[in-house]
């Protein structure tokens, strides 16, 4: 045959397949019926197994089964994603846990941030809350998580990523290890300044202090001066307040004009970070499992059996029901080696169906699923 005999042939049996496919996708919809009359779940893993194994025996090559077993896996997929929706239609949604409200309270409320006066986390707080909140600071994030979650304060705010300088990634396995839920987020410029005592110049440094992010973030300019020692500490709040404690013209800080304001330090190079639009995303955290009506985006994380195919096939979710996918990220998960969780933000808000649908779809399909919130 010619490549035109060839490919009539393939058309031929191209149309054969849409027929199949069509009849096996109605007999998926009375499947569906029977479930939701027997409250028999979705995903029936054994039956699966054995389809896919049944299809490998009636290929007679390897290569062939191996590609029948890949077509029998996606068929499956396909019928499970159309019993969800039909679930959907019966109202059978499945309950995300969530409560609808209009807004935050944002005055009279008790807020926590890590580190001290005049830190990052501590502009965010009061961006986003004002000055109608009681804003105290504790040492770690985790403290920070721990007063939600016992109801001491009613919220926290932590920073989960940095425009250059990624993720803050232990805060994601925090988000994990505490019971509390994302609410909302602020995203605060970034702008290091080099702070001195009062009356420094830049010729008297001979030491640097601040995080080791605001470091890295202003390297350019730090590592033209190569009389100067750069030294890391907690946070740029902590390197403003040593440089006055310790009262000496040769040290130097870098952090917030905010921090050099609050701690009577002269700024003696102003936004000294290489890339001007650097800019960090924090998390404000509540205890209560809310969201707002006008919400667009969700945060959740699941884990994953340790198998080919099980990432792509749970992302699938998001496609079939016209879900944006914005953000994905993944951490070890401790007590089991080479196997992990993802973090995953799509658009959308808990109250559209087919965020029920795809999300109902992952619970049932993903280990331990777990909705971070909605803000």
């Amino acid at each position: 045959m010619d490549l035109q005999e060839i490919r009539g042939k393939l058309d031929e049996i191209d149309a054969q397949l849409v027929r199949l496919l069509e009849e096996r996708l109605a007999l998926s919809a009375e499947v569906a019926e029977y479930k939701i009359g027997t409250g028999k779940p979705v995903l029936d893993r054994a039956r699966e197994e054995q389809k896919i194994a049944a299809v490998r025996g009636l290929a007679h090559t390897e290569y062939a089964k191996n590609a029948a077993a890949e077509m029998m896996t996606q068929l499956m997929t396909v019928g499970r994603r159309l019993q969800y929706g039909i679930m959907q239609e019966h109202g059978q949604s499945g309950d995300t846990g969530f409560t609808m409200v209009e807004g935050l309270k944002r005055e009279n409320v008790r807020v926590v941030y890590q580190g001290v006066e005049g830190a990052y986390s501590h502009g965010a707080a009061l961006q986003y809350f004002g000055d109608g909140a009681d804003v105290c600071h504790v040492k770690t994030w985790d403290e920070a998580m721990c007063a939600v979650e016992s109801g001491e304060a009613d919220y926290a705010v932590i920073p989960i990523e940095n425009s250059s300088a990624g993720t803050v990634s232990d805060n994601y396995d925090l988000l994990i290890a505490h019971d509390n839920v994302i609410a909302a987020e602020t995203f605060l410029p970034v702008s290091h300044a080099l702070l001195g005592l009062p009356g420094a110049k830049s010729e008297d440094i001979r030491t640097v202090y601040s995080h080791p992010q605001a470091l890295m973030q202003c390297s350019p300019y730090l590592n033209a001066h190569r009389e100067w020692r750069q030294i890391s500490v907690e946070n740029t709040a902590v390197a403003a307040k040593k440089v006055v404690a310790d009262g000496d013209k040769t040290q130097a800080a870098v952090a917030s004009e905010v921090a050099g304001k609050l701690y009577g330090l002269s700024v003696l190079a102003p936004q000294i970070n290489y890339n001007k639009e650097n800019t960090t995303r924090f998390l404000i955290l509540a205890r209560e499992k809310v969201y707002c009506r006008g919400a667009g985006k969700i945060s959740l994380c699941f884990e994953l059996p340790h198998k080919s195919g099980s990432l792509y096939n749970m992302l699938g979710n998001f496609i079939f029901n016209d879900v944006n996918m914005v953000m994905i990220e993944s951490r070890p998960i401790p007590e089991r080696n080479w196997e992990y969780r993802f973090f995953v933000d799509i658009e959308g808000n808990l109250s559209q169906p087919n965020i029920q649908n795809a999300l109902r779809s992952i619970k049932e399909e993903a280990a331990n699923m777990r909705i971070l919130g909605n803000y």
